[in-house]
């Protein structure tokens, strides 16, 4: 009932929503969201739960990431409800709804068990984050919102069609389980066949990694992040992405348990070194925050993938840096939120003098240039550690070396515009503005549980993280 409910309570909210008024409709998001944690926080007491015939269930690798989006989506609803009365969003009815509906598709995502119910949850966060982009209602959002909502769809496309082959590779009979159910698949993985598993891998690479804004696959990112209001964005970065890495780990555990890692272990770190090389070049001089947070996002995704290629540890790196980067991206994207809201751009050159106009969202963009950078004691650190001493214990020396190497030009890239936007003078004098403490909540939590995290691991999570690993082909360290 658990597994049902999470899924169920967003989606009937975001119908109920729509026809509320607008304080109901905000007392309703924060609700929902606050239930939500509730109800996740139930299955990490009691895990292992099963629905609709083991359609849905709780395993350690989907959990992690409901828990993600879950708290993220907390963070974000309460940082909403003061957005809504302040940015006064175009079509705010329609813009509560779709969020919930995005939690709701977000949530099926994770709890999926069956390959198409997997894609029927992707389809739907692509659905419900389209409107929440085009706020603007101008040409440029317009733009934004039709390339994203045009490689999406090719995205999701390929997806399919990367199904279909899952299902084609299975071998037909009872012997061969039930069609497209994880579990199944898993269990009577060297019966699948060889040539059919890894046209699927393929397409599913192909068209989960464009939803993860892998390049070359990336070009929507930069437009819609740019455009999207910045809470959306951190939702984008932080939880739909991170539900297009697990729809890819899913396949990959598959191939992994099929005997077809060395297969697929080239393309993956292919793709994650390509997408490290892609973002350093566009980093270096960008001119505007979020379109460089978008690359950022990029890279990170590529250092997501590249753990997963690496095997080994480097598994349990990609799944903890999975939780370290969706929160620590949500956190900067808040608080460049603030700065949007208050001087109404996010050009670079246009923002400066911060840590005086607005003195606790100029830290936070600092603290957020040291988490999403991997900086120390930030768990990103840990994450990406874990990550490049894979690729040491694995034997690709070359690797670690690269990916170092673009890490530093990347914090450099970063720091360069953060800072100036902070610490540099004003082109004129301008008086210090009022920040609302409302908004600076949520980007405030979420740099405390990132600091957390490199910190201190809970028990339940790094067994969490452990079984999610092995399931990924890798190791705990």
């Amino acid at each position: 009932m658990v597994l049902l409910a999470l899924i169920a309570i967003p989606a009937l909210g975001a119908a109920v929503a729509y026809v509320l008024s607008a304080p109901r409709r905000s007392t309703l998001l924060i609700v929902i969201a606050a239930v939500h944690v509730a109800l996740v926080a139930r299955l990490w007491i009691v895990p292992g739960e099963q629905a609709l015939t083991g359609w849905l269930a709780d395993d350690p690798l989907g959990r992690v990431i409901l828990t993600l989006v879950s708290v993220l989506f907390l963070a974000v609803a309460q940082y909403a409800i003061e957005y809504v009365r302040v940015g006064d969003p175009p079509g705010g009815r329609a813009f509560v709804t779709c969020m919930l509906g995005f939690l709701a598709a977000a949530t099926l995502v994770a709890l999926s068990h069956h390959f198409a119910l997997l894609w029927i949850g992707l389809e739907s966060t692509t659905l419900a984050v389209a409107p929440l982009i085009y706020q603007r209602h101008d040409r440029r959002s317009l733009e934004a919102v039709w390339k994203y909502l045009v490689l999406s769809s090719v995205a999701i496309a390929f997806a399919l069609l990367g199904v279909f082959l899952l299902a084609t590779a299975q071998p037909s009979g009872s012997t061969g389980g039930r069609p497209l159910v994880i579990d199944d698949m898993t269990l009577r993985a060297t019966a699948l066949d060889p040539a059919w598993l890894r046209a699927a891998f393929v397409f599913t690479l192909i068209g989960f990694g464009t939803k993860m804004g892998l390049a070359p696959m990336h070009s929507w990112k930069p437009d819609t992040y740019g455009e999207a209001p910045c809470l959306v964005g951190g939702l984008m970065s932080g939880a739909l992405t991170s539900c297009a890495f697990l729809g890819l780990a899913r396949v990959a555990s598959i191939c992994f348990a099929a005997g077809q890692a060395d297969f697929i272990r080239p393309a993956l770190i292919g793709f994650g070194i390509f997408s490290l090389v892609i973002a350093t070049a566009f980093i270096i001089g960008q001119g505007d925050i979020k379109r460089l947070l978008a690359y950022s996002s990029v890279e990170h995704m590529g250092l997501l993938v590249l753990g997963l290629g690496l095997g080994g540890t480097g598994a349990y790196g990609a799944v903890l840096h999975a939780l370290n980067n969706g929160l620590a991206k949500a956190m900067i994207f808040l608080a460049v939120g603030n700065v949007v809201l208050v001087t109404g751009t996010s050009a670079s050159d246009e923002i400066r003098g911060l840590l005086r106009r607005m003195p606790a969202s100029g830290i936070l963009l600092v603290v957020g240039l040291f988490a999403v950078t991997g900086s120390p004691p930030f768990g990103m650190f840990i994450s990406e550690f874990t990550i490049i001493g894979a690729a040491i214990g694995e034997h690709h020396p070359w690797i670690a070396a690269a990916v170092v190497g673009l890490l530093a030009i990347i914090f450099v890239g970063i720091a360069q515009m953060i800072l100036e936007m902070v610490y540099a003078p004003p082109v004129q004098e301008v008086e210090r503005s009022e920040e609302r403490g409302r908004l600076v909540i949520a980007p405030a939590a979420l740099a405390v549980v990132v600091l957390l995290l490199g910190i201190y691991l809970p028990r339940p999570l790094t067994d969490a993280l452990s079984s999610a690993a092995i399931e990924l082909g890798g190791r705990a360290p």
